[in-house]
């Protein structure tokens, strides 16, 4: 944790492999705000291939859902904002999604 992370959301809708609940540390674990869970097993079943689809389709189930505007009203008057993932993929994975939608 960097002091200088402002608001820290965890964005993933499982819990961390292999971190504690006292090591990661976060403001917000906003599950709803993540891939339903049928989005993100298929798109793990080929990560490469599945990117471009997952991208448009996450961004539909985002637009289409109330927890996008509530996530929203809940950051906006935050100075920073660290939006946390699991994906040990920096490029390819839902909070850069969620982050071009902000």
């Amino acid at each position: 944790m960097d002091s200088n992370d402002g608001f820290r959301v965890y964005v993933d809708r499982l819990w961390p492999r292999g971190l504690s609940h006292e090591t990661f540390h976060f403001d917000l674990w906003d599950k709803d705000i993540a891939p339903s869970t049928e989005l993100r097993e298929w798109f793990h079943s080929n990560p490469q291939a599945n990117w471009s689809e997952f991208e448009q389709e996450y961004k539909k189930e985002l637009l289409h859902s109330p927890a996008l505007e509530a996530f929203k009203e809940i950051v906006e008057n935050k100075n920073k904002v660290t939006l946390l993932y699991s994906s040990h993929d920096t490029i390819h994975n839902n909070a850069q999604i969620l982050r071009e939608l902000l």
